[in-house]
Formats: C-alpha cells, sequence, structure tokens
C-alpha cells in the first residue's frame, strides 16, 4: 500500500513565549487523497466559504465557525485518515546537555512523529507544510534520517519528502485545525467561545481529554505527551 503523509506544527520557535509546541500529521491511502480533498472543498462550499480559501485554527471566528465544526466532524466520520500528534513542553529541552541545537532536536521529533506510522512492505510520500526558505533542507534532511534508519538506502519504503503549500493541500488544513485545538486545550485558553466549542467538539468525538497519551497503536486519534530525559 502507498500512503501520503502531512505534517504540520504549531508554537514550534524556541522562544516563542509558548509553554507547549504541537508537532502532527495526518494521513492516507495514497488513493484517497483526491476523494478527500474533495470532499474538503465541497465542506466549505456548503458553508459559502471559497474552496481555495485556507483553513487553519488562527483563522476561526464567528462566520467560519460551522465549516470548521464541519471539517472536524468529517475527519472522524472518514475512516480513511489518521492524526498523530507530539505534544512537548519546552521548558523541559535541554538541547546543551545532548549537544545539539533546536534545529538537529525538531528533526528527531519529526522521525518520532512520522516513525510510528510506517510499516515495512508500504510505500512513503511525506510532505511538510512550507515555512520558509529552509524548508527543501528540511525535507532532504529528514528524507536521509528516515530512510537510514530503515535502512532504505534506495528510498522504495520512503519515496519522498517534499515541501508543499498548506494552502492548497485540504489535509495539512485539517492537521492544523486539529493540532490547534489540543495547543489551544494544553494552554489552557479562554479567550475565544468558538475555539472553545471546536475544542470540546475535537474531545467528544475523540473521546479523549487531551491531556494524556494514547495507546502506542491507535491509529485515529493517536497523542504522545514528550518527556525529555532527566
Amino acid at each position: 500500500m502507498e500512503y501520503n503523509i502531512y505534517c504540520d506544527e504549531s508554537c514550534h520557535l524556541l522562544n516563542d513565549g509558548k509553554e507547549y509546541m504541537v508537532l502532527g500529521c495526518t494521513w492516507s491511502h495514497k488513493d484517497k487523497s483526491r476523494e478527500i480533498h474533495n470532499r474538503i472543498r465541497e465542506i466549505k462550499e456548503r458553508n459559502e466559504i471559497k474552496p481555495n480559501e485556507e483553513s487553519k485554527w488562527v483563522k476561526v471566528a464567528n462566520h467560519n465557525k460551522q465549516c470548521y465544526l464541519d471539517l472536524i466532524n468529517y475527519f472522524f466520520d472518514d475512516d480513511d485518515i489518521n492524526f498523530r500528534a507530539i505534544i512537548i513542553k519546552k521548558k523541559e529541552l535541554k538541547h546543551e546537555l545532548f549537544n545539539q541545537n533546536h534545529d538537529d532536536w525538531y528533526y528527531k521529533m519529526l522521525f518520532i512523529l512520522i516513525q510510528n506510522i510506517l510499516e515495512e512492505g508500504n510505500i512513503y510520500n511525506i510532505y511538510l507544510d512550507y515555512k520558509d526558505t529552509q524548508g527543501n533542507l528540511k525535507a532532504k534532511k529528514l528524507h536521509e534520517v528516515l530512510c537510514n534508519s530503515h535502512y532504505d538506502f534506495d528510498k522504495r519504503m520512503i519515496k519522498k519528502v517534499d515541501c508543499v503549500q498548506s494552502s492548497d493541500v485540504g489535509m495539512i488544513q485539517l492537521c492544523d485545525i486539529l493540532l490547534g485545538a489540543i495547543e489551544y486545550h494544553c494552554h489552557r485558553l479562554t479567550t475565544s467561545k468558538n475555539k472553545l466549542e471546536l475544542v470540546d467538539l475535537v474531545k467528544k468525538r475523540s473521546r479523549k481529554s487531551l491531556n494524556f497519551t494514547t495507546l502506542s497503536k491507535e491509529k485515529k486519534f493517536n497523542l504522545l505527551f514528550w518527556h525529555g530525559e532527566k
């Protein structure tokens, strides 16, 4: 089977004043990607949102709240889409003890995020949300690390790791919304009633408190609360 994995992140900068950072991904069979993309566009159109308008957590407002509720429900209703996230408390980071910088550690976290999904015998295409001009270098480095860890030197298992624009990819937008809900909950924010309603829906549909690690083999909605070595 061939799968597409779409990755995103929230509050990933080391000194942005946020207590937590969250990395996540959605994934599905490659042959389901177009169908999922079309369904996301249909949900937007039904809610009078332009289909090419990017849906993301920072844009949640009164006029699009129902669209976001529908997108969350669609994710939980569609068995072809899965989600995994790693939640990290930044004060636990001690890069100097491990002779690494924040970028080095970031690759390790992406590796941990994705490795749990990979299975021998399958093929994977991995897409990162384009953040800056260093994106292609990050993608190349991650591809190298993942392939080496699986002795996949001819890149048959992990076929590609590329950067894409999230505005063009509905699966990354779904990931952004789910990550946003988790991050909003972890930071105990209450300033937006619309966002609180979305967080409550994620809790209800996932049957998770968003406070604890799930079983490692859980596929639909998988969470890992990462703790650094003491």
